[in-house]
């Protein structure tokens, strides 16, 4: 089986609705993540089937979830799922922020050769962006603590907004600490994937005044 096979045999066992140009633009991603991995070290993941798998079908997974119209990626990476949910959602205006250059320089690249012009990439720390816009959803694929999300990101997040937190297994020590639970916990199904993964939805409303 190809990757786009792969690709598109899983998007349908997800239930998920990407249409053939959105898969053709994912599959140009994973290349330009493969061709910059061998120099710049984006991702441990080298093998391009697991690729598929592990970065592009997992970060779809939270697809029907996501509303916009203005997505913030914090700590993307290679631009995970940012980069993912940008080429498949055109009315999102998706930015991706990461603190570490070469992945930023990288997210441009893919942003300059895709010609992705929902997609604005911000070199910087979440806790010193000040953007023009608030974002109605801040998700984050790669966050240690949620506590310590919602504590940088605050000042980020519009009101009434979401925070949505892609998680393995449930953390539930860490929802323990938390002032407040969350509005939903949502099994996540990845085609191909036999580990557990969650999304982790908070409403930013219940959280005022209290990160």
């Amino acid at each position: 089986m190809t990757e786009a096979e792969q690709l598109a045999d899983g998007i349908r066992q997800m239930g998920l609705d990407v249409n053939e140009q959105a898969q053709h633009t994912l599959l140009q991603y994973l290349a330009l993540l493969q061709k910059w991995n061998k120099v710049y070290n984006l991702t441990a993941v080298r093998d391009p089937k697991q690729m598929v798998t592990l970065h592009l079908l997992d970060s779809l997974s939270v697809l029907p979830y996501v509303k916009g119209p203005y997505l913030l990626d914090v700590g993307s990476g290679a631009g995970l799922p940012g980069i993912v949910l940008a080429i498949c959602r055109p009315d999102l205006q998706v930015t991706t922020i990461d603190t570490v250059q070469k992945k930023a320089i990288f997210m441009r690249q893919v942003k300059g050769e895709l010609g992705l012009d929902n997609l604005t990439v911000v070199h910087a720390r979440v806790e010193t962006f000040q953007p023009q816009q608030l974002f109605n959803q801040v998700i984050s694929r790669a966050f240690s603590e949620i506590a310590l999300l919602f504590q940088l990101t605050q000042h980020l997040i519009a009101s009434p907004g979401e925070w949505l937190a892609m998680k393995g297994l449930v953390p539930a020590p860490e929802l323990e600490k938390l002032v407040a639970q969350p509005k939903a916990v949502i099994p996540l199904r990845v085609a191909g994937l036999a580990a557990e993964r969650h999304l982790i939805i908070f409403d930013s409303v219940v959280f005022e005044g209290h990160a």
